[in-house]
């Protein structure tokens, strides 16, 4: 007797790509952040926003929940994770600053609390769980999936408009 085993596809994948944006409208203001999954032939796109934020919380949110939804999948541990973001607060943030604060508890060089401290304190441990690559793209330079995040943004911030 012959058996068959389905095997999904997603384990023989080169890498998950994810890209993200989030912004706002006035800074605080109504916000909105975006991720597009690009997992083997599948294109997943992600958004939500909040009436009153800023754009680095929703910057920081988008790769939230983009990492939150590749935490979800049950993937092989060595499928390598790139997330692009066009936020150079998030890419040098999660990847050179974080260390230090974490050393000095949280403070910032100049002893000051760090911003946004439950959103990077989250960003850590999904970081720390999947362990991807983080790459900075310029905004608005016409990388489509960057654009396509970016209008999904505005888009969230018409609906979180007051």
């Amino acid at each position: 007797m012959t058996r068959f085993f389905y095997i999904p596809m997603i384990q023989f994948m080169e890498q998950i790509e994810i890209y993200t944006d989030g912004g706002c409208s006035g800074n605080p203001g109504p916000g909105g952040w975006a991720y597009i999954a690009c997992i083997s032939n599948e294109v997943i796109r992600g958004s939500g926003g909040d009436g009153d934020t800023t754009n680095n919380r929703m910057e920081l949110q988008a790769v939230i929940e983009a990492l939150r939804f590749i935490s979800s999948l049950s993937l092989e541990s060595n499928v390598p994770v790139v997330v692009h973001t066009d936020s150079q607060y998030v890419q040098q943030g999660i990847t050179s600053w974080i260390r230090k604060w974490v050393k000095n508890n949280w403070k910032t060089s100049a002893k000051q609390p760090v911003k946004n401290k439950e959103y990077w304190q989250t960003l850590k441990e999904l970081d720390d769980a999947i362990r991807p690559k983080w790459v900075w793209v310029p905004g608005h330079a016409g990388v489509a999936l960057n654009e396509e995040c970016d209008a999904m943004v505005q888009d969230e911030i018409r609906k979180h408009d007051r």
